[in-house]
């Protein structure tokens, strides 16, 4: 028989490794903040603004110090961040930028046949004199490339070809985003944005490989081989399945059953000291927190179901009609629960935070003390936006629990 990490274990364990198992404070900028995302792993970027970018509101539910002018100094000025690809674009710490030389090789040819089934033609013929240019004159956007090429009005799949040639070089390495001007990227040589001492040759295969597994692990607490895989997407479904077998065999992990919210128990791969340190693992606070849809604890959308039993779905493409809850819908974390979504906009013109419906989930009571905590929460996210106040919209609703 192997052992149980039991739900409540399993959860305090998930959070306190995702940086919400303690209270949300100290410092939130400078080496403290790069620390903070070393930690979690990566941010992800979004362009979003409902009422403010996921990458922001991931690191203010942890630091409500955090400013957003903390973090764009970290990776324009000091360099110790970089922009690119996990599973969607993302900020990661610039340590990893020698591993991250697999990823852009694998992507050069994973992307190669793709890219031209998927874009305009003419894109290749960019590549090197858009290199010459950026070299030449310095960093450049799409809008400063591809002077007479068409330009369509759809998504990504409508790029003209300088824009493609952009992203398809930055994609494989050889330029780096140096900065955003509002969300726009701009762009410049790789060796002109990565610091000379983390431009090492990448490592042996095998070495990234471990590097991926492990560090993966080591921020999931317990995980499949699948989950192993997904979490930097670096390394492919295969190769972690070896490291798994590999790591079973000589005793760098352990089989453990890991217990779901609904009592099902799913064999996962975990450190032989799992079950101690869920034991050490704090219990979350009590403070009700909102947290961004792409917060690092539910990127893995089928291990917050299970693990929580919070089903969430990104409603921004569903036709409004066939919405469950609404546009942009933020998760309520209070402590090791996540207890509802909540609906709301940054009407920053009016300095009104507006909230327009709340849904607990089933079996949670959102009583005058959870309320009280929630009001705590909002006039904090109010402030953090930008906004004056919390407003409610005409016709709001709370749904019953």
């Amino acid at each position: 028989m192997i052992p149980t990490l039991p739900n409540a274990a399993a959860r305090r364990l998930f959070l306190h490794l995702h940086g919400l198992g303690e209270a949300p404070a100290g410092p939130a900028k400078g080496a403290d903040l790069a620390a903070l995302i070393a930690r979690i792993g990566f941010v992800q970027v979004d362009s979003i603004t409902t009422v403010e970018r996921a990458h922001h509101m991931i690191l203010a539910a942890r630091r409500p110090a955090y400013r957003p002018e903390a973090l764009k100094r970290l990776l324009e000025r000091d360099r110790a961040l970089f922009e690119h690809w996990t599973h969607d674009a993302s900020i990661l710490p610039v340590a990893l930028f020698p591993v991250w030389q697999l990823r852009f090789a694998r992507d050069a040819d994973r992307l190669r046949d793709n890219w031209k089934r998927w874009f305009r033609d003419g894109y290749e013929a960019q590549f090197d004199s858009i290199l010459n240019r950026i070299a030449a004159e310095g960093p450049l956007t799409s809008s400063d490339v591809g002077a007479g090429e068409a330009r369509g009005r759809g998504g990504w799949w409508d790029w003209h070809p300088s824009k493609t040639a952009l992203e398809w070089l930055w994609r494989t390495g050889q330029v780096q985003i140096t900065r955003r001007d509002g969300f726009q990227k701009v762009y410049d040589l790789t060796e002109r944005v990565i610091p000379a001492a983390h431009r090492l040759p990448c490592p042996p295969v095998d070495a990234v490989v471990d590097w991926a597994c492990s560090s993966a692990l080591d921020r999931l607490g317990f995980a499949t081989p699948g989950e192993l895989c997904a979490y930097w997407n670096a390394v492919t479904p295969q190769e972690a399945r070896d490291w798994c077998k590999t790591a079973l065999a000589t005793g760098r992990v352990t089989e453990i059953a890991v217990e779901g919210a609904d009592g099902s128990r799913r064999h996962s791969l975990a450190r032989p000291d799992v079950l101690a340190c869920a034991a050490e693992a704090p219990e979350p606070p009590a403070r009700l927190r909102v947290l961004s849809p792409f917060d690092p604890a539910l990127r893995d959308r089928a291990r917050a179901d299970r693990l929580f039993g919070f089903h969430y779905r990104i409603e921004v493409f569903v036709p409004e009609a066939q919405r469950r809850y609404g546009y942009y819908v933020f998760p309520l974390l209070e402590g090791a629960r996540l207890v509802g979504r909540i609906d709301m906009k940054a009407r920053r013109e009016a300095g009104v935070l507006q909230v327009r419906a709340l849904w607990p989930e089933a079996g949670v009571r959102f009583g005058a003390g959870r309320m009280a905590r929630l009001a705590a929460e909002l006039d904090r996210m109010a402030r953090f936006a930008g906004c004056e106040r919390v407003g409610f919209h005409d016709g709001w609703h709370r749904s019953a629990a």
